[in-house]
């Protein structure tokens, strides 16, 4: 057995925390329009049926081998790895897998900021009545004015980093904790408001028939790719974040439950938000397809037209905001944990750095969307056409996450000795120990692969999807 380690950040106060800070992590601005999105054009309820499935077999494995990671190491995920890999005799290569989830997490911030500004932009665009009985040309004016903006973008992706930092200051219980406490129930309330709102004005009856009337003859290999897809994406996996997470929980917590309850929880909300979100669309004759455009441009515009839909407008804002704060602290924690073990500084310096090296790089973000939106990169390689935020939204999801999801089942499941393992997971039921083992050892590094070949085309090219 190995020896008892203790983090030096400090611990959840109980499982109910530490379920709180990941569904936090998981759920954020994509969960709100796009697992709603693809279940209702990939087959209702057979989607949401196979998305389950998905998440059984590859999300659910995935989070018990990043928290059972996480717990043994109880420090950053470099420090975890190269303590680890050092217990269980392996090679010190594997402290690169802590520097990916570290990085990748870093990153999707730095672009995650500017994103959550826009929905900052339009709790006050809304709420000051800008959309109210405007054509739909006026509403997607709107938004094209914000992006075009770099001064806007450049305020509200300070003031997000900012939120995002203090919060990350003030440490695991007086910071993290009291936030996702506070947070994630004011989110769950604010989506019932809206499902309260939708039904009363929205056409309940077709929002219920989009996402939930089952359709298995729109289910194709491709789809199944897509409900893995977002199985693992979901659930903010391979970025460092839930291992993170996973060295503040307290050594009685089960890790198998606590995976099991945050999947629960992201998936009830994120059926929430399409209950919240497309009846409203369906009963003003809107396209519900349009990904973050039906977000930004015509979600606004049936607010605009709508009774009460300036205050109710505003609410639904104002729940992308704290959706996405959630996520936000999750992101940079590794990477403010990995400072303090290194250079012993404090919590709140060591937050200012990584606040201000994230908010230095997300300003390539706010400049892709104006000034810099003729630049392409890598104009001779498979990248071509790509701004400075498509390369690192693609590198980061498509590349980063699904190897770390990879290596992180390769490691814990094949190079971790089976005392170990046992004695972190703590699965009472011995067939239930064998199932995870068998997913994690197999099935689930299988569905990442495919993912990952899915995600960068080359399913696509062998007409295999």
């Amino acid at each position: 057995m190995a020896t008892v380690r203790t983090s030096i950040h400090g611990y959840w106060s109980s499982r109910f925390a530490f379920v709180l800070a990941a569904s936090g992590s998981a759920i954020g601005l994509g969960n709100i329009w796009k697992f709603p999105y693809m279940a209702g054009e990939n087959g209702g309820g057979a989607f949401v049926l196979l998305y389950l499935v998905c998440v059984a077999l590859f999300g659910v494995p995935v989070m018990m081998a990043e928290i059972l990671l996480g717990r043994r190491g109880r420090s950053s995920p470099m420090n975890t790895m190269r303590v680890l890999a050092a217990e269980e005799k392996c090679s010190s290569s594997w402290n690169l897998l802590g520097l990916m989830g570290v990085l990748a997490g870093f990153l999707i911030l730095s672009y995650y900021s500017v994103i959550a500004g826009w929905a900052l932009d339009y709790v006050v665009e809304i709420g000051s009545g800008s959309f109210v009985n405007v054509t739909r040309d006026e509403a997607g004016e709107v938004f094209t004015n914000l992006i075009s903006s770099p001064r806007r973008l450049l305020f509200w992706h300070t003031l997000f980093m900012v939120l995002t930092m203090v919060v990350v200051a003030r440490g695991v219980s007086k910071g993290l904790e009291i936030a996702v406490r506070l947070l994630m129930p004011a989110l769950l309330f604010l989506v019932l408001v809206m499902i309260a709102y939708a039904m009363v004005k929205g056409d309940f009856y077709a929002g219920l028939k989009f996402l939930f009337t089952p359709d298995f003859s729109k289910l194709s290999p491709g789809v199944v790719l897509k409900a893995m897809g977002q199985a693992f994406f979901s659930l903010s996996l391979g970025m460092g974040a839930i291992m993170m997470y996973g060295s503040y929980l307290p050594r009685d917590a089960s890790i198998a439950t606590t995976s099991f309850q945050v999947a629960i929880v992201d998936t009830v909300v994120a059926v929430l938000a399409g209950l919240a979100i497309f009846p409203i669309v369906f009963a003003n004759g809107l396209e519900a397809g349009q990904g973050p455009g039906l977000i930004f441009n015509t979600l606004p515009l049936a607010f605009g037209q709508m009774m009460g839909g300036v205050f109710f407008g505003a609410i639904f804002f104002v729940l992308l905001v704290f959706a996405a704060w959630t996520s936000a602290i999750s992101l940079i924690e590794p990477a403010v944990a990995w400072l303090i073990e290194k250079f012993s500084i404090s919590r709140l310096w060591s937050s200012l750095i990584c606040g201000g090296i994230a908010w230095v790089i997300g300003l390539g973000t706010v400049f892709s969307f104006n000034n810099w939106k003729r630049i392409e990169l890598f104009n001779d390689t498979f990248l071509a056409g790509k701004s400075f935020f498509d390369l690192l939204e693609y590198t980061t999801s498509n590349i980063m996450l699904p190897l770390g999801g990879v290596l992180i089942c390769i490691f814990a499941a094949w190079f971790m000795r089976e005392p170990s393992r046992r004695d972190e997971l703590q699965i009472v039921n011995e067939g239930a120990y064998h199932v995870w083992r068998f997913l994690a050892r197999y099935i689930t590094p299988l569905g990442v692969i495919l993912i990952f070949l899915h995600a960068i085309g080359i399913l696509e090219k062998l007409h295999i999807t």
